[in-house]
């Protein structure tokens, strides 16, 4: 980048990652304005201490009207896209809005970002649109074939970000990260699932044997990734980042249950989830290679300081509980 850039529009910045990121962006001394529709997975409470140095809009991504009015007033130099429907198992229910906010929403950003001048433009992927892999790692060049709807949804929005680059020379980049853990994660999501569950005294529903694997990247480096990208990334190019710390689904429930001091007797295995991935992992050497980005937390220490952060908040954890109860009332 031949120079800094100091607006950002950052959208999703009200979820789990989304908000880790302005957090660093505010840190570095950005001018950030944050987007998010607020849909049941978005808090504001994510932000609450950082009221004073941002701004912030409700807005739907896919909403072309109201999106220009906001790039009007805004002026944005630098887009950074976090904005998704995320969960897999919702997507397998029903797929329809994670097209329109995965895909129509990204396209909208696209448009709205080359007509406006936009000098960088992060999209946020994910390792699922690789499908999974028994051995090895998955480079910036492997094919995607992405399993479940939502993760077709982001490789088609990758897709579009790689077709504007190409027809326009559009300077955008991509960022696929690995699974993301830490404080303030839904708990519709696996880590934060089992601890809700094991706190209530509940069963843990686990899909087949737990024997998926996957790669753990604590929310704090995933956000100092994206910054990476966005203050040195070469336009155009495509970013893995991988914690390289991988471990089967059970070993983390059976970490969790003993930090707990509950039994083992919680684990409930149910059936497993259509196109179930077995194993994600990632080949980041570019990204250490060209931003000089690594991950600093520990598994077992980021994962500690992740139970401590939910039973710690037990209040928060269990307010978002009602809107998640029904994809598991039967398992």
């Amino acid at each position: 980048m031949r120079r800094a850039l100091s607006k950002l529009l950052v959208t999703g910045g009200a979820g789990f990652i989304g908000s880790a990121f302005v957090a660093e962006a505010v840190r570095r001394g950005y001018e950030v304005t944050v987007i998010d529709k607020l849909t049941y997975a978005a808090d504001l409470k994510r932000l609450e201490g950082l009221k004073s140095a941002i701004m912030f809009y409700k807005a739907d991504i896919g909403d072309l009207r109201r999106m220009r009015l906001l790039y009007e007033r805004q002026r944005p130099e630098a887009v950074v896209n976090f904005a998704a429907e995320s969960h897999v198992d919702r997507s397998i229910y029903s797929a329809r809005d994670f097209i329109e906010a995965n895909v129509k929403g990204t396209e909208t950003l696209l448009e709205l970002s080359r007509t406006f001048g936009v000098k960088r433009f992060i999209q946020i992927s994910t390792d699922e649109v690789y499908g999974d892999i028994a051995r090895g790692s998955f480079s910036e060049e492997s094919p995607l074939r992405p399993s479940s709807p939502y993760a077709a949804t982001k490789a088609a929005a990758d897709l579009l970000v790689q077709a504007c680059v190409r027809t326009y020379a559009f300077p955008a980049l991509i960022v696929r990260p690995s699974n993301n853990y830490g404080p303030w994660q839904y708990p519709e999501k696996f880590i934060p699932l089992a601890i809700s569950k094991i706190l209530r005294k509940e069963k843990i529903p686990v899909y087949g044997k737990g024997t998926n694997v996957r790669e753990w990247l604590h929310v704090r480096d995933c956000s100092r990734a994206v910054m990476a990208v966005l203050r040195k990334g070469r336009a155009g190019q495509v970013y893995n980042a991988g914690s390289g710390q991988e471990m089967r689904n059970i070993e983390v429930v059976r970490l969790l249950l003993r930090a707990l001091r509950a039994p083992d007797g919680l684990i409930s295995f149910v059936s497993d989830r259509p196109g179930h991935d077995i194993r994600y992992k990632l080949d980041s050497r570019k990204i250490r290679r060209e931003t000089g980005w690594g991950p600093q937390a520990r598994f077992a220490e980021g994962l500690a300081e992740t139970l401590q952060w939910y039973v710690g908040h037990k209040r928060w954890l269990f307010s978002k509980w009602r809107h998640i109860a029904w994809m598991y009332k039967n398992r």
